[in-house]
């Protein structure tokens, strides 16, 4: 699967190409569980409207990976975005996705649901990411794993007593608000 292209729309062209499949013009596309369209058009308009909006000035796919299982009309591929952006002050980024592309008995693909961190793309377009990985590495995951020690110290370790672990974390949060306010 070495197949590298600039904009999706070449990207999908290529790669169903290369396993001798065929686009059309319908196909319930699913963006990870948020956004359906039925129309490949709609796809890649939609595309290039928020790659605009992004600040993306160029879109490079990557294919890393893929399965094909002929039995279940079903293909499936690990793809690398690299997203290069159109003002300086943003940081280009990359991340993974995972497609999975169902076709009908003609070989026309019908169905695909495309699945990724989604927050993780949200933090890398607004510039944020490097400042939410320090705040969960060394804000966050401190008092959280204090937690788990103790949750372990405890000895029953079941859903009840980790819905009563937290609950009591909540309330000792609340509490220790309420004297930091006071």
């Amino acid at each position: 699967c070495n197949i590298k292209e600039i904009g999706l729309e070449s990207f999908i062209r290529r790669i169903v190409k290369e396993i001798d499949l065929r686009i059309g013009t319908d196909c319930y596309f699913n963006l990870n569980d948020r956004c359906v369209m039925q129309k490949w058009q709609e796809v890649f308009d939609i595309e290039q409207s928020y790659t605009k909006c992004l600040g993306i000035s160029k879109r490079l796919y990557k294919c890393h990976a893929y399965t094909h299982e002929v039995n279940n009309r079903l293909t499936y591929f690990i793809l690398e975005e690299y997203n290069e952006r159109s003002y300086s002050f943003l940081p280009d980024f990359k991340y993974y996705v995972l497609i999975f592309c169902w076709y009908d008995e003609n070989r026309e693909v019908c169905k695909v649901s495309v699945q990724y961190d989604q927050m993780s793309f949200f933090l890398h377009c607004m510039g944020i990411t490097s400042l939410w990985r320090w705040l969960l590495a060394y804000v966050l995951t401190p008092p959280a794993r204090m937690w788990s020690k103790a949750f372990k110290a405890m000895g029953y370790m079941n859903p009840f007593t980790f819905l009563l672990n937290i609950a009591v974390f909540v309330w000792g949060i609340s509490k220790l608000w309420d004297y930091v306010t006071v």
